[in-house]
């Protein structure tokens, strides 16, 4: 079963990569999820570069992660935190990058964390 769900989102991601793409002027915010943590990166495909990451491992999340109950509330600092660090580096516009997940519960609210910290998709 899991490897058949695999099968699907990686179909679905190829699916969505020929149409997304990030640029210097709009990068793009990827989201990846495991089992038990998120991450999030905004990436400009033309040159290749991550010019943001944030996890849910980060060490700047945690004192807040220890506060938060569920992981849905964690992929919302989560999102937060890298709509900040872009913000710092002058990043408004960004393409949301969903990784061939469904635009549901944790990636749905690092989307909502990054729109509420300033992140305009």
């Amino acid at each position: 079963m899991i490897k058949r769900n695999n099968n699907l989102r990686s179909r679905s991601k190829t699916r969505l990569r020929k149409k997304i793409s990030g640029t210097s002027e709009m990068p793009r915010l990827s989201v990846y999820r495991s089992l038990n943590q998120v991450y999030a990166q905004i990436i400009d495909d033309a040159t290749g570069n991550t010019l943001v990451a944030a996890s849910s491992l980060s060490k700047e999340l945690a004192e807040e992660l220890k506060n938060a109950k569920g992981k849905i509330s964690k992929s919302k600092l989560v999102g937060n935190l890298v709509a900040k660090k872009a913000l710092e580096k002058k990043i408004t516009n960004v393409v949301f990058d969903r990784n061939g997940y469904r635009y549901h519960g944790r990636i749905q609210a690092v989307a909502e964390g990054a729109r509420e910290a300033g992140l305009k998709f």
